[in-house]
């Protein structure tokens, strides 16, 4: 009979990984949460930039929609659909239709660099009182950029650029914001020159000159710079182009020269041009 010896495991010893793996796995540990975490903030600051921009158009959006709201009425005045008859007889199609006469005086009006008081762009436009299904009685429908109606005779909406917000004041100047996150305001107008040699021709001038005669102005240009909330990294030496383009790209990284609420800010312009129905010079 064969005998096999047989040696029962030592207790005492057991099997473990040794310093180095320990240490090779805890790099490799580390290693990957550091990927992780850096996937992890790539990612939020791409949502982030995204964020931004998306706030920053709709915030342009919306100013552009109250600023031509109330350029596009600039001018305007009743019109008298019976004007051959007393106020408040019934309107017939055979009637005499005509504007009222008290025509507003400067409708639209602007400064370059508005001081205190004052505003870069000014728009008026008649306030009347008309039939309306909401109401048994004749009401106004108008509304200034702050959507109240403090004049019975007159709407007038002001705008200006004030500490980095765009302000509104209505017709009884009392400015509101309507805009935060705004770098830069600027107003152009568009006139007519040449209509009475036969060969008109539009020019873009600015509020200096086009004060010499406002109800010459059939346009206007407005432009908007709006930087967003979330400062991102940007390599050094990034731009922008402003609305005065003839200064050339704005350095908004950290080594250039803007405030520094707006530095490592996305910073987007945004133009827009409006056609004023009731005035301008004809061709």
């Amino acid at each position: 009979m064969n005998h096999h010896n047989f040696n029962p495991p030592d207790r005492n010893k057991q099997s473990g990984v040794t310093l180095i793996e320990l240490m090779v796995g805890i790099a490799i540990g580390l290693l990957t949460i550091a990927v992780a975490m850096g996937a992890i903030m790539v990612s939020r600051g791409v949502s982030g930039t995204i964020s931004d921009a998306t706030q920053i158009q709709q915030q342009a959006s919306y100013a552009f929609r109250v600023i031509g709201q109330q350029l596009r009425q600039a001018a305007s005045i009743k019109l008298n659909l019976a004007a051959q008859k007393p106020l408040g007889s019934a309107i017939e199609a055979a009637d005499v239709v005509a504007f009222t006469p008290d025509k507003l005086i400067n409708p639209i009006a602007g400064k370059d660099s508005p001081g205190s008081g004052e505003y870069a762009l000014s728009v008026a436009y008649q306030n009347y009182a008309e039939p309306s299904f909401t109401s048994a009685s004749d009401i106004s429908l108008f509304r200034d950029c702050l959507g109240s109606n403090p004049s019975e005779t007159m709407v007038m909406s002001q705008f200006v650029l004030e500490n980095n917000e765009l302000r509104c004041a209505g017709s009884d100047d009392k400015p509101q914001s309507i805009l935060r996150n705004v770098a830069d305001f600027q107003v152009r107008y568009l006139v007519q020159t040449g209509g009475n040699l036969g060969n008109p021709s539009i020019q873009y001038v600015t509020a200096t000159a086009a004060a010499t005669d406002w109800t010459g102005v059939f346009g206007v240009e407005v432009c908007l710079v709006l930087f967003g909330d979330e400062r991102i990294s940007l390599p050094d030496g990034s731009t922008y182009n402003g609305c005065d383009t003839a200064a050339g790209p704005i350095n908004m990284s950290s080594t250039g020269a803007l405030p520094a609420n707006r530095k490592n800010r996305l910073h987007m312009p945004f133009r827009n041009v409006y056609q004023l129905r009731s005035q301008g010079l004809a061709g």
